[in-house]
């Protein structure tokens, strides 16, 4: 039996391995996999609004069910920033070291870390029809990094209860708390539940 395919709209070799982990009984397909090169400009305010805009822009080209994420780091005593601007907080061009040096940086001498990481998908079937999905986990700010696995903020980032930074997790850790993992079990047992119908 094959497996229904699903597009995923990024271009992140990272998160489609996460991606394709979480979703074993799916053929994932990245927009590489498409070889679908242009850059999807994300000028959403909200993170929901840049999910939208790129899942939208994939089902137009390729009319395939597709879903696209965005995530953000919110930290509190940032008031909520970086936020929509994580991936390019230290400038557009920006790397994730750029950016977490900037984090740091800009929490330097600060007492309150606490942060949370929020991701937002936005699923559209093949008749065109798109839904929401939201996950969250709540941690705070490490003072420096600390750790190899992961990618992006992980390596600063201790999610509530844990002992370790993201970026010292294993993935299959990581995916069971991460925002990520919470936002993608959400569309998988929606998956599920239209597969019954």
């Amino acid at each position: 039996m094959t497996k229904p395919s699903l597009v995923f709209a990024s271009h992140n070799a990272n998160k489609v391995k996460e991606i394709r982990a979480l979703l074993p009984n799916y053929e994932v397909l990245s927009l590489s996999d498409l070889n679908f090169n242009e850059e999807i400009p994300e000028t959403g305010s909200t993170l929901e609004a840049n999910a939208q805009i790129k899942a939208q822009r994939i089902y137009e080209e390729f009319g395939k069910a597709v879903f696209a994420d965005d995530t953000g780091l919110l930290v509190d005593a940032l008031n909520g920033a970086p936020g929509v601007y994580s991936a390019r907080y230290a400038g557009a061009d920006a790397n994730a070291d750029a950016n977490m040096n900037k984090l740091l940086h800009s929490l330097k001498g600060e007492t309150n870390r606490n942060a949370h990481f929020k991701t937002s998908i936005c699923f559209i079937n093949e008749e065109g029809e798109s839904r929401l999905f939201q996950g969250r986990v709540d941690g705070e700010i490490l003072t420096e990094k600390t750790g190899e696995q992961g990618f992006g903020y992980d390596p600063l980032f201790k999610a509530e209860g844990e002992k370790l930074s993201f970026a010292e997790m294993s993935s299959q850790a990581k995916n069971k708390i991460s925002h990520r993992g919470r936002a993608l079990s959400a569309l998988i047992q929606f998956l599920q539940e239209s597969e019954k119908k």
